[in-house]
This record gives structure tokens, C-alpha cells and sequence, in this order.
């Protein structure tokens, strides 16, 4: 592990002061006057309720799936999850760690499962949204209510400044890695033989399932399940919890969300230390992504996962959160 403990003087890391993509930008001022019109997109309109029907429809027909289908539905959901956690977001986004070229390929299948934007534009979309959080250039900007930082803006056009400023991050750390180009290249066949032909086929083939029932449980139930569980860190991990890290910024600390999101719901500590691999300091507690990485580090597929020091987040504490928090 690589422990980040070097000290600035304002009691901040040297890693949080560098100009890196995934840091908040303070000298952003949102347009001065009236905001641009919503813009409503109806074809995601149609296909988020086509979905989330067809899910529902799936949850109604689980009791007549067998044991081995919805062993399988849980492995898509965690396969697709840390193609998400492990891969688009710890790996792609904030560079939090290293990963080998066969761990690349598995986090990129995963990415596909989970149907999310392709990694080269979630990394860039995620970036925008630490680099100017809970303001206009925000993606998912929670001050628009839970609502829309949830689903809702998946159903308008992007702000023009969420477009603007995600022209000129510094992605070539991106297009320099071949999977996530070629992962970018093939994406939409890659979605529908991942996310919907192997949930559904693999429980058909090998023990006999129906395909109507592959389709609805592993397939769009699994599939709704992970988009929601991550849509949880951009709405409600904004909204409930602590924030002992940092109170001047709103991500929470969210305990259901981190269940929900395998690791992902300790967020005012994340959006306070984003290069953190684990984005928690309490190491696998409730933290599925943190044990699957360190897996990877033990069998040398995942390496130089950078930490910040115990130092360095009592400081933090002390300094910018709630200085009664006892650390991890």
C-alpha cells in the first residue's frame, strides 16, 4: 500500500494540493441570471420507465427462479457492481490504485454488465462532479433535490457548463489505456451480449432456467438493482449522514449506501481524501470493493493502492470536520 503522509501547511496532504482532475475547484462561479431551460429527454424518460416496470415484473416472478438462477443473479449484481466501485470509479476516475491488464479486462466485462456510460465517459462525467460539486458543472448536482441527482439527470440535457468543463479535463490517461478505448469502441454490442445475453443464457445453458425468467431476474432485475444502489451515492449519500471530515462540503457518511453500493456510502471521506483506494479509513467494514482490491493486491494483480495516513485524516478532522470524531 502506498500511505499518503506528506504535510502542507495548512495541514492538508501534498496529494490533495496537486492539480489533479478529481479535486473541488473553488475558483468556479456559477452564471450570474436565469438558468438554461430543462431540457427533457423522452426517449430515457420511456426507457427508465420501460425499465424499472420490466424490474418490477422481475421482482413479482423471483419465487419461481431456482437457487443456482439467483445465486447467479447475486454474482452479475457484484460482477457489474465492482465494474462500477473497483472499475470506472477507484481504478479509472480517481487512479487509486493499479490494476493488472487481466484485472483491467474483468473490471471493463463488469463495467459493461452494469450499463452505465462507457468507462472512458463515466471517469470523465465523475470527474466533474468532484472537480465542481454541488454546482451548475455538477452532472448530479444535489442541490437540484433528490430527485434529480438520483435519476432526473439521466432525463434532461446536461447544464452547458457540465459539457463545458468536462471539454477541458485532462483525460489522456484515459485514451493512453487500450481497454477502456477499446471497452469505449465496442460499447454498445459489448452491453448487450454483458449486461443482458450472459445473465440471461448462462442459468439457460447450464441448469436449465427459462430464458423469460433469465431475462426479467438476472437480467433487468440485477441490472436495475445496480443502477439504483449507485444513483444512492450521488442522491441520498449527499444528503443523509455525518460528515466528519469535512462539514463544509455536503457528501455524507451513509451506512445503508455503503451496504448497497458494496463500499461506496463513506462519502464525505471520499470527496475529502478522492485518491483514498478505499474511500474509507475503516478498511472491509461494509466495504465489499476495499476487500475485492486487497484480493487483487494479495494475488499481485492490483498494486500501489495510495491511503491517507492516520496523520493525515486526524488533521482533517481537526481542522475542517468534527474534531470529537474518533478515526479508524
Amino acid at each position: 500500500m502506498t500511505t499518503i503522509s506528506d504535510f502542507s501547511p495548512n495541514g492538508d496532504t501534498m496529494a490533495e494540493n496537486r492539480k489533479v482532475e478529481d479535486v473541488f475547484d473553488d475558483t468556479y462561479k456559477e452564471k450570474e441570471g436565469p438558468k438554461p431551460p430543462r431540457q427533457i429527454v423522452w426517449r430515457n424518460v420511456v426507457l427508465m420507465a420501460l425499465l424499472h416496470t420490466g424490474a418490477l415484473y422481475g421482482l413479482t416472478i423471483t419465487p419461481s427462479a431456482s437457487i443456482l438462477t439467483l445465486l447467479w443473479t447475486v454474482v452479475c449484481f457484484l460482477i457489474s457492481a465492482l465494474g462500477v466501485t473497483a472499475g470506472a470509479h477507484r481504478l479509472w476516475s480517481h487512479r487509486s490504485y493499479k490494476a493488472s491488464l487481466p484485472l483491467r479486462i474483468f473490471l471493463a466485462f463488469g463495467n459493461s454488465m452494469a450499463f452505465q456510460n462507457d468507462i472512458f465517459e463515466w471517469a470523465r462525467d465523475h470527474r466533474v462532479h468532484h472537480k465542481f460539486s454541488e454546482t451548475d458543472a455538477d452532472p448530479h448536482n444535489a442541490l437540484r433535490g433528490f430527485f434529480f441527482s438520483h435519476i432526473g439527470w439521466l432525463l434532461v440535457r446536461k447544464h452547458p457548463d457540465v459539457i463545458e468543463k468536462g471539454r477541458k479535463l485532462d483525460v489522456s490517461d484515459l485514451k493512453a489505456d487500450p481497454v477502456v478505448m477499446f471497452q469505449k469502441k465496442h460499447y454498445k454490442m459489448s452491453v448487450l451480449l454483458v449486461c443482458f445475453g450472459v445473465p440471461m443464457f448462462v442459468p439457460w445453458y447450464l441448469w436449465g432456467e427459462s430464458l423469460w425468467v433469465g431475462y426479467f431476474v438476472p437480467g433487468l432485475l440485477r441490472y436495475c438493482a445496480v443502477l439504483n444502489a449507485t444513483w444512492l451515492v450521488n442522491s441520498a449519500a449527499h444528503m443523509w449522514g455525518m460528515r466528519p471530515y469535512d462539514l463544509t462540503i455536503n457528501p455524507r457518511e451513509n451506512r445503508f449506501v455503503a451496504l448497497s453500493a458494496i463500499g461506496e456510502g463513506f462519502h464525505n471521506y471520499h470527496h475529502t481524501f478522492p485518491y483514498d483506494y478505499s474511500t474509507s479509513e475503516f478498511g472491509h467494514k461494509l466495504n465489499f470493493t476495499t476487500f475485492f482490491i486487497d484480493g487483487m493486491h494479495s494475488l499481485g494483480l492490483a498494486r500501489e493502492c495510495k491511503q491517507a495516513s492516520k496523520e493525515v485524516v486526524m488533521a482533517r478532522i481537526q481542522r475542517t470536520g468534527k474534531g470529537s470524531h474518533k478515526s479508524g
